[in-house]
């Protein structure tokens, strides 16, 4: 199906654990992911708004390490023998704020990665300044770790990800779909996947084609119920 799709698309990159689109919007944060032998203190946040790509690309820089990943909430149950001598992605680090047991284990769990010559990566909605941590050597640390920010996926990347994901459910739809939906879905991937799988469930509901005007018919009703 997407040889059919002649528009521009960005480049498809290919990682063992999924495909990254390279497009505008996460450009320089590819760029700072695939530098991490450089990093400055061998740590880095990446921040960005829900459904940019900040998960998917930490599994890219996890595939590039064999990093040991785990989610803020669990990190109170991450034993020191599991990352010791690892590299290490925290997903959703802002969310250890206000966690007494979650700040603490994230505090010890930096100085051991890094003490050891492991690097420490770090997905946020914001920067460390804005987390509201309340524990003083974690929050001393986290706001000295450098920052690169992920930017809301523009149309390019939003094409792109439609088009990858009609074909993972083996959909063939015309170009004029994709062009009509890009610009009309939320800036977020997450939203984009959510919209393909409802509008593939009502069309199989219809027993019909996937079709611009069933998109229409789509994004019309949601609006109005949003209304």
């Amino acid at each position: 199906m997407s040889a059919q799709l002649t528009f521009d698309l960005p480049v498809r990159l290919s990682r063992g654990r999924g495909d990254f689109f390279v497009a505008d919007s996460n450009a320089v944060a590819l760029a700072a992911i695939e530098g991490w032998a450089d990093w400055p203190g061998r740590k880095l946040v990446l921040t960005g708004p829900a459904g940019a790509g900040k998960s998917h690309l930490g599994q890219v820089w996890s595939t590039l390490t064999g990093a040991f990943t785990a989610q803020a909430r669990d990190l109170a149950t991450v034993a020191p023998d599991e990352v010791a001598g690892r590299h290490l992605l925290v997903e959703d680090a802002d969310r250890v704020a206000g966690d007494a047991g979650a700040e603490t284990a994230l505090f010890h769990l930096h100085n051991l990665v890094l003490a050891e010559g492991g690097s420490l990566l770090l997905t946020a909605r914001v920067a460390p300044s804005r987390w509201g941590l309340g524990l003083p050597d974690l929050a001393s640390r986290m706001e000295g770790t450098p920052v690169v920010t992920l930017a809301p996926p523009d149309d390019r990347l939003i094409s792109a990800v439609l088009v990858k994901m009609f074909d993972d459910r083996q959909i063939e739809v015309k170009p004029n779909l994709i062009t009509y939906l890009a610009p009309r879905l939320p800036r977020s991937l997450a939203a984009a996947e959510d919209f393909v799988a409802r509008l593939d469930a009502l069309a199989l509901a219809e027993k019909r084609d996937i079709t611009r005007s069933l998109a229409a018919r789509l994004l019309d009703s949601e609006g109005s119920e949003g209304a």
